[in-house]
């Protein structure tokens, strides 16, 4: 019984510790994505300059 408490002890005190473990990568997987999807929009625009008109027009 004791070790059943002490196990249980154990996984609350390093509850914290596990959640940093998996959210910091996907902080940081999150943040390289989101820049490389800003610079691709920039290419492509910088590609085809004459897009954004276009929709300007249809209104």
């Amino acid at each position: 019984m004791i070790r059943v408490f002490t196990i249980l002890t154990c996984i609350f005190m390093l509850q914290g510790c596990i959640t940093k473990i998996v959210t910091v990568p996907v902080k940081a997987a999150y943040g390289v994505t989101k820049g490389v999807v800003k610079g691709t929009a920039a290419v492509v625009g910088a590609v085809i300059p004459d897009g954004d008109d276009e929709d300007k027009k249809k209104d």
